[in-house]
């Protein structure tokens, strides 16, 4: 009996190539088992049963610390992979959580998300300057209240002050451009007729001042009264 030998070497190479080819052609597969789908995630946040959109919502995904706000209307718009929770939070509301599918399929996710309101009553902080309550109530009734004649206040309200602050103060651009517009009033008044000027104040001049003179003059007002020392 005749037998035929083959070199181990060889068989040993033929084997590590079949293998390497196998895991070249499984990596593919494999790979693509791995990456996720992108997704757009899209959607409004509203208030309750109102459907009014909350603006500010912050909307993100806690693994991967990527996220976006929602506008004044409460729309949002960003990429997510499927499989990803999605947390939408405000100020004031419960927290809602969106889970995408792992096996969506789609390139886009909308949803209409409703915030219920989650009013929380903070309690009181009071804060003092003391480390104690006790500590802050004995220095204030220990404060000396200064006088009023003290005060820096009550010595710059006094009346010689402010007659020499008035005495001295300039006019300021307000009181200046009201002032000449006054008296471009004034002039435009005289001249049409309709006010005062320096022809109707002096009576020697106003032809009314005259007439009523003369009417005086008839009436017998001048005459001497007896009993009347003029």
């Amino acid at each position: 009996m005749s037998y035929t030998s083959r070199p181990r070497g060889l068989s040993f190479t033929l084997a590590a190539v079949l293998a390497v080819f196998l895991l070249l052609l499984a990596a593919p597969g494999a790979q693509a088992q791995g990456k996720r789908k992108v997704i757009q995630f899209t959607g409004i946040v509203a208030s309750g049963d109102s459907l009014l959109g909350v603006p500010g919502a912050t909307v993100y995904v806690p693994k991967a610390g990527r996220g976006t706000a929602t506008n004044i209307y409460g729309y949002f718009s960003m990429a997510v992979l499927a499989g990803d929770s999605i947390v939408i939070r405000s100020l004031g509301y419960a927290n809602e959580v969106v889970k995408i599918p792992a096996d969506y399929q789609r390139t886009s996710y909308s949803v209409v998300v409703s915030l219920r309101e989650d009013a929380t009553v903070l309690p009181e902080v009071r804060v003092f300057p003391y480390a104690t309550e006790r500590e802050f109530k004995a220095a204030f009734l220990a404060m000396a209240i200064p006088s009023e004649s003290r005060t820096p206040g009550a010595d710059a309200l006094n009346e010689q002050t402010m007659r020499r602050i008035f005495n001295t103060l300039p006019m300021s651009s307000t009181a200046a451009y009201r002032q000449t517009m006054g008296l471009q009033q004034q002039n435009y008044q005289a001249r049409m007729g309709l006010g005062q000027s320096l022809q109707a104040n002096n009576p020697l001049t106003n032809p009314f001042s005259w007439l009523k003179f003369v009417q005086q003059v008839k009436s017998g007002e001048f005459k001497k009264k007896e009993g009347v020392d003029y």
